[in-house]
């Protein structure tokens, strides 16, 4: 019966993703220039994503040819499910995104309300498409097995997917944007998207597969594993516990899809607030009906109360990463003030702002989980993070949106719309980045509480009944699994850097040959710029991916499982605070630089502005690239550590 409704909810949520995306497509697109400017974007995600699925699949060949061996073919069957899922999900929504953003653009010329409620519909069939997959894949996989532990191969899918886009998308987009920017702003002094920078086009695209494919790859990814981890948690208990984050993840995706409808424009005009009606309708529907569903399933409310504190989490970290990144807050703009001074003080004043920000965000996941350990031992710390990301519907959805409005406003832009569009487009892409923002704090919040429960069931899966850290071999492996998300974002950096090198070059030599192009007599060479991006992005998400896979089994056979539970414990513990520090000092240095931009510390042109757009460019690949792949990683590390534990408990030197 539980497992029949699911599946019903599952289904009536991807029919009403399908209605949202023909009631966007059929809306006007505007002009042939925007139509245009609309196509070279969608053609560029396109590209993109066809040729790092390309790259992929003799990735995913070899593994599955491993996996059969190793294990059986359910395995592999299920590991291939979770990776094609993972990739559609992301492919469907950059496609409706590529889509919504000139409807929006068109739709600003009629106001406010308009553009939003087409930017906000796009972005909320990306949230319900994730989700509903997520849920009917893991569902189908247990209903036609019968086992929740043949799930575990379908979450090493989703994983892997996962972590290779949002590492590809990242180094793509902010490689573009970073690129663009410097010759662009910095240089040239035009505006961000100016359509005689042979950059913008490339950014523009980048929005699309970094922000949304990659968020959306992510988010499936922590929402599967997440399910999986609670079901196999619930093995121990009895069939009603395995059956329990079915349930909640259900009445999760039916509160979102009812949450949608909440999200309306008041008097006030207050966009952030409208999002946010729909966020809070979505958790206090989600809360009821968790509430139902326990009376149903147990005796006791303990298991529901852990549900909740995941919703509660949910709330909380949103306002916390808010707090500390959107435009109008004091954080942001003590930060925008260091700037009056150059961009040195502008840098420290966002770094310091990144690692103050990690206490409020560490001390709500340790209150989490002491509480929800309290109501149901380890179990309850699982149903905590499916309660939290129960509402992935919504959360994606709001997400969604600012890559929408980002567009919007490029494309505005680029095909000289008058100045009340751009006032609109620029009112929504303002919101936008504080929701892209919010976002990520869930992204971070949910990837480690996910970790914690994949860390947990490995621990059994290995036979572990404590991690000593004073034996050596375990202090060893802490040290390295703190050590590789360092690694890891280094190595992401890195390539972003090298990527916008190549980008400035290519800019800045169209500006110095294609006569006539500074003064707009002249088209620039878009494709150019996209096809080194896309080459770069490609070329630099290999060895980070590898690391990912590698690292956990290694140290697994070298050292033994009792240190791979070190290493998995000293990576999540690192991951998670590196990932809130990049991801709130890049946010608060974007929304220090737009706090400037309107007019305050001298407004654009100024001393001022030109510090703080360094400091913007500093943090573009920490909050965009590095932060959020940190997520899919321990994730990952978690996966491999979990797939292997049988193995390594048996032929593992020490």
């Amino acid at each position: 019966m539980v497992v029949l409704l699911v599946f019903i909810a599952g289904i009536l949520t991807l029919l009403y993703s399908a209605y949202l995306s023909f009631n966007i497509i059929s809306k006007p697109a505007g002009s042939k220039q925007m139509v245009d400017i609309s196509e070279a974007i969608k053609n560029g995600a396109n590209a993109y994503l066809f040729r790092q699925y390309r790259t992929l699949v003799p990735i995913v060949a070899i593994l599955s040819i491993l996996l059969f061996f190793i294990f059986d073919w359910i395995t592999v069957v299920s590991f291939l499910l979770g990776a094609i899922l993972s990739g559609l999900a992301g492919y469907i929504g950059m496609n409706i995104s590529v889509r919504a953003n000139v409807r929006t653009a068109e739709a600003a010329k009629t106001g406010l309300k308009s553009a939003l409620n087409i930017a906000f519909r796009g972005g909320a069939v990306t949230g319900l498409v994730v989700a509903g997959l997520a849920l009917l894949g893991v569902t189908a996989l247990f209903y036609f097995t019968q086992s929740a532990a043949l799930t575990v191969g379908f979450g090493f899918g989703a994983s892997l997917i996962s972590l290779f886009m949002r590492v590809g998308g990242g180094i793509y987009t902010k490689a573009a944007d970073v690129g663009a920017d410097l010759v662009g702003k910095v240089e040239k002094g035009i505006p961000e998207d100016d359509p005689r920078n042979p950059g913008v086009i490339a950014d523009n695209v980048g929005d699309n597969v970094g922000d949304c494919a990659g968020m959306a790859a992510d988010l499936f990814e922590s929402y599967a594993i997440t399910l999986i981890a609670a079901m196999l948690l619930g093995l121990a208990i009895g069939t009603n516990a395995v059956l329990f984050p079915l349930a909640i993840g259900a009445a999760g995706i039916v509160a979102s899809v009812i949450g949608t409808f909440f999200v309306r424009l008041g008097k006030s005009q207050n966009i952030w607030g409208a999002l946010y009606k729909g966020l809070i309708a979505t958790t206090i529907i989600s809360a009821i009906l968790f509430y139902l569903i326990s009376n149903f399933l147990f005796q006791s409310l303990n298991i529901f109360y852990a549900a909740l504190i995941g919703l509660g989490v949910t709330l909380i970290i949103s306002y916390i990463t808010e707090f500390y990144t959107a435009r109008d807050r004091k954080s942001v703009k003590e930060v925008a003030e260091a700037a009056k001074t150059g961009a040195g003080t502008n840098v420290i004043a966002g770094l310091a702002l990144g690692m103050r920000s990690t206490y409020p965000t560490a001390l709500l996941i340790a209150a989490a989980i002491f509480a929800s350990y309290y109501f149901a031992g380890v179990y309850g710390i699982a149903i905590a993070a499916v309660g939290m990301l129960s509402v992935t519907g919504m959360i994606v959805a709001v997400d969604s949106y600012g890559p929408i409005t980002d567009n919007a406003g490029g494309i505005a832009e680029m095909s000289k719309l008058p100045p009340k569009v751009r006032k609109v487009t620029d009112a929504l892409d303002a919101v936008g980045n504080t929701t892209k923002a919010v976002t990520k704090g869930f992204a971070i919040g949910s990837a480690a509480l996910a970790a914690l429960s994949l860390f947990v069931v490995y621990a059994e899966a290995a036979q572990l009944q404590a991690i000593d850290v004073l034996k050596v071999n375990v202090v060893a492996g802490l040290l390295i699994g703190g050590m590789i998300p360092f690694l890891f974002s280094s190595l992401l950096m890195r390539a972003v850097g090298k990527a916008a090198f190549s980008i400035v070059e290519e800019v800045r030599r169209q500006f110095r040959t294609i006569k006539g192009l500074m003064q707009g007599k002249a088209k620039p060479d878009y494709a150019k710029c996209v096809d080194i991006t896309t080459g770069a992005a490609l070329r630099e998400f290999i060895v980070p991916g590898i690391i990912a896979v590698i690292a956990p089994i290694a140290v697994g056979f070298i050292l033994g499982a009792e240190a791979l539970g070190g290493m998995l414990a000293g990576s999540i513990v690192t991951g998670l605070l590196l990932a809130i520090t990049m991801a709130n000092m890049g946010a608060a240095w974007d929304n220090a630089k737009k706090f400037i931009e309107i007019g305050n510390f001298g407004g654009k042109g100024s001393f001022a502005h030109a510090a703080s757009v360094v400091g913007d460019t500093v943090g573009d690949p920490a909050k965009d690239t590095a932060g959020p792949s940190l997520n899919p990683l321990i994730k990952v590390m978690n996966m491999v550590a979990l797939l292997s534990a049988g193995l390594i408990i048996t032929y593992s030197l020490l």
